[in-house]
């Protein structure tokens, strides 16, 4: 485990006044004299890129920039992609580590092993890498918060800008995760809302390195889109051998939950014309290149959505905290609700009653070889996606918190 602990002096605050909460009357009632945040993470596996020691970085960044007047102690932890060892790891901080709230939980099998210990104890979850729209949908949870993106923004979006040029024929490679079923449950909804079909899938096991059998079947299928269901390992394998068996040519790849570090990984000469769906892209406006300039400096890469979701979950997670002067998690989590989130990572976001918190998402599309004017200059804004239009209707949320 590492451990970041940040008491940030009287001097640093007044600098950083105009972006921080004000400081509450009362003397903060902390737990332990502290507010201690787990960042629960892959850190040397296959999405470590997107995920991993940069996801640590961010709620370090956010300790610096708004613990001042609290004693902020970051932690954390390698799951190794393992559900159980993501429950003993957050047992042990909830038990002996005092730890309030855990951030990041990469892997949506690992929010789910978590979550209902969690709720037991009492802590706060906030899901930046945990994607499955479950998680505000029927496996709902109170003091649980998804704030970067989940199965359903990325598959209405995705839907219907790759339907539009006469992608109507999907086939699914879905790996054998929770948030893999239900990515394209979610997305073969929104092909057939949007006038597509859904010809096959094949599901498959994490990590897998030989995708042959699986495109071959979806080539014979007749297929027009590819859409691969799975996180950053096996999309980034997916897309290279499609390209060495020449699928790319005779059907649109789509990687549905891509991120900036596999783009960079693919290269644009594979990549290039791909669509994807996100919540952030760090050189869309002067306030995300800002942050992703100073993020950059730190991790020597540029920050992947999961990565300004953490900064911005631990963020605003710390401002209720001073609000509210205790780190009681019912009570911070109204406050957190209470409370807009007005940051680079989303202008006027909202938690919403599912535990989603509404913020805008980005059509993002992946730039051919030499339009690229840096080395991770790799995508174009197509269009922004407001809010409360990429995110599955409370009418039709089966969260049990949502009053009907």
């Amino acid at each position: 485990m590492v451990h970041s602990s940040f008491h940030v002096p009287a001097a640093i605050w007044l600098a950083l006044a105009m972006s921080a909460a004000p400081a509450a009357a009362q003397t903060p009632n902390l737990s332990g004299g502290k507010v201690k945040v787990g960042v629960l993470t892959d850190i040397a596996g296959p999405t470590a890129m997107a995920n991993g020691k940069g996801s640590v970085i961010a709620a370090e960044m956010a300790a610096e920039d708004f613990g001042a007047g609290l004693n902020v102690e970051v932690i954390s932890a390698d799951h190794g992609g393992k559900p159980d060892l993501g429950s003993q790891i957050a047992a042990r901080w909830f038990d002996v580590e005092g730890v309030d709230a855990v951030a990041d939980m990469q892997g949506s099998p690992i929010g789910f092993a978590v979550q209902n210990l969690a709720t037991q104890k009492s802590k706060i979850m906030l899901l930046s890498g945990s994607t499955s729209s479950d998680f505000n949908g029927k496996a709902c949870s109170p003091l649980t918060v998804q704030w970067t993106v989940d199965t359903y923004n990325l598959a209405k979006g995705a839907a219907k800008a790759v339907i539009e040029p006469s992608g109507t024929r999907w086939y699914f490679l879905t790996v054998d995760q929770a948030y893999g079923h239900a990515l394209t449950r979610d997305t073969s909804e929104q092909v057939k809302l949007n006038g597509g079909q859904v010809v096959g899938n094949s599901v498959f096991p994490p990590n897998t390195s030989d995708f042959a059998s699986f495109l071959l079947t979806a080539s014979n299928a007749g297929a027009n889109v590819i859409a691969i269901a799975a996180s950053s390992g096996d999309t980034v394998t997916a897309l290279k051998q499609a390209d060495e068996f020449g699928l790319s040519t005779k059907a649109k790849v789509v990687p549905l939950q891509s991120v900036l570090t596999d783009v960079h990984a693919v290269g644009l000469k594979i990549a290039h014309d791909a669509y994807e769906v996100s919540p952030f892209y760090w050189d869309r406006t002067p306030e995300t290149r800002a942050w992703a300039e100073r993020f950059y400096a730190k991790a020597k890469i540029m920050p992947t959505s999961f990565h300004a979701g953490v900064y911005s979950s631990v963020a605003h997670y710390l401002k209720a905290v001073k609000a509210t002067g205790t780190d009681e998690a019912p009570t911070v989590m109204k406050q957190m609700e209470k409370e807009h989130v007005h940051d680079f990572f989303a202008g006027d976001g909202y938690i919403r009653a599912d535990r989603k918190m509404i913020h805008d998402m980005y059509l993002l599309q992946v730039k051919k070889p030499g339009e690229n004017k840096g080395d991770w200059d790799l995508y174009n804004v197509v269009q922004t996606l407001p809010g409360e239009s990429v995110n599955r209707p409370l009418a039709e949320s089966q969260c049990p918190l949502v009053k009907k």
